[in-house]
């Protein structure tokens, strides 16, 4: 009994494997572009600290050996 209902074309064949990777790629794309729109807006709008004097600085037992080093 040969099944007579195979089909090249079929959604799981060549065609179902197009449209994956043209849905794929579109994704790639999409992120792409919103991904540089992002970067560009961040480039026009940087980090500015208003008032430095209130920014706290933290120690770490990592520093304090590093400061022993390099005494």
């Amino acid at each position: 009994m040969d099944n007579q209902n195979r089909s090249v074309f079929s959604i799981h064949g060549i065609t179902g494997m197009l449209i994956a990777t043209v849905l794929l790629l579109s994704i790639l794309v999409g992120l792409t572009i919103w991904g540089l729109d992002v970067q560009q807006e961040q480039i026009r709008k940087p980090y500015k600290l208003e008032n430095i004097e209130q920014v706290k600085m933290r120690e770490s037992k990592s520093l304090d050996d590093f400061r022993k080093d390099v005494k």
